[in-house]
């Protein structure tokens, strides 16, 4: 195998390749990045089992191959060389790098050790092409509301639909649940698909650099598959039923509030100063909202006893009755984080079951629904 290709372009796709090394792998080979040389071409495939990840670049082949090295060291070596063409030279017995005035000499795996991890081949159920900017704002949306309890996989995914051109996304940790969706273009009504995508990986791949603005999401019977320019990234979809989510939205408002989201967040993050100062392990930070529908009011409250306590009245627009209703903070910031840029948000307290609940929401090009559940609350 022999070779020349740009550092910048091999630095970009090692960052994007690197995503799917095992940094505590059992077996070395998953350590490392599998290269193939051919047609005018570099690809680089990484696997940690869970997912797989292959991407090309553009090269000056002299002699095809392939080489197994250490996705680490490789990495490291051509982060630090100077954006200059660099040579590869390698065979069963090692790989050699040089670029200018720098040489490294490298140990390699045999290629026929990979074989088995090799990027799986694969036949697309269901796919959809989207803007790339469009899909990551709406994970944004919804991926802190996963579960990272590893007891429940579901509470791990993202479920994603697409029903009569509405795209939506849905998480839930059990403790809160977070939806958006969109209008999108799709005039096929076999286009329509339910599945559920694990958040971290959805999260991931739209982290990977990339100067496409469209994604492919399409998915088999047990594998979900991202493709973006010359980058494919598979990972396992999860199995099992998502969550009534619709059967947690409430039946009736209690109480609705209109704030203007700049000043209610600025007011949040100085009340909470006070609550996460105060808080220990196994209890959250906690703040209190206490809505005035007569002074059209919504008072937010964080107390300590080893610190003190904060207040800070928040002028509002209420509809409906007073409510005093507390939440986990860390809950509450995750959320006003998620639409960060609009200008008015809607809370709301409703009832489930008979019992309150409270929901953030925000009205855009993707709509916006955040439930959570009190920590303890009272009608007044």
């Amino acid at each position: 195998m022999r070779f020349t290709v740009s550092q910048s372009a091999l630095a970009k796709a090692l960052s994007i390749a690197s995503h799917a090394i095992s940094s505590s792998a059992t077996q070395p080979v998953l350590s490392c990045i599998y290269l193939k040389a051919a047609d005018g071409t570099i690809e680089l495939e990484s696997t940690n089992l869970t997912t797989y990840i292959r991407t090309k670049i553009p090269a000056n082949i002299e002699q095809e191959g392939n080489a197994v090295v250490s996705g680490k060291i490789l990495s490291n070596i051509v982060k630090v060389l100077p954006d200059a063409a660099i040579r590869f030279d390698g065979d069963e017995k090692g790989l050699t790098i040089s670029c200018l005035k720098s040489n490294y000499s490298l140990n390699v795996l045999n290629p026929g050790d990979y074989r088995e991890f090799l990027f799986p081949d694969y036949a697309l159920e269901r796919s959809i092409e989207l803007p790339k900017e469009l899909v990551s704002s709406m994970v944004d949306k919804v991926y802190k509301a996963t579960s990272k309890d590893s007891s429940r996989p579901i509470f791990h995914g993202i479920f994603m639909t697409l029903e009569e051109n509405v795209l939506r996304m849905v998480a839930s940790d059990s403790h809160r649940v977070a939806v958006c969706d969109t209008n999108i273009e799709t005039s096929s009504v076999e286009k329509s698909f339910k599945v559920i995508i694990p958040g971290d990986a959805f999260h991931e791949v739209l982290s990977l650099p990339s100067d496409e603005s469209d994604i492919l999401i399409g998915f088999t019977s047990n594998q979900v598959v991202f493709s973006t320019g010359t980058t494919t990234y598979l990972s396992r979809r999860l199995e099992g039923d998502f969550i009534n989510y619709k059967g947690l939205l409430p039946s009736e408002t209690v109480s609705s509030v209109k704030l203007d989201l700049g000043e209610f967040a600025a007011a949040l993050k100085r009340v909470a100063v006070i609550a996460t100062a105060g808080a220990i392990a196994k209890k959250p930070p906690l703040i209190s909202f206490v809505i005035d529908a007569e002074g059209n009011t919504l008072t937010l409250t964080s107390m300590a006893t080893d610190q003190g306590e904060a207040r800070e009245i928040v002028p509002a627009e209420v509809t409906g009755g007073d409510v005093s209703i507390a939440f986990n903070y860390q809950y509450v910031a995750d959320c006003i984080g998620a639409i960060e840029g609009e200008k008015e948000i809607l809370f709301e307290v409703g009832l489930v079951r008979n019992k309150n609940v409270g929901s953030f929401k925000s009205f855009a090009k993707v709509n916006y629904l955040y439930l959570m559940m009190p920590l303890f609350s009272r009608n007044q």
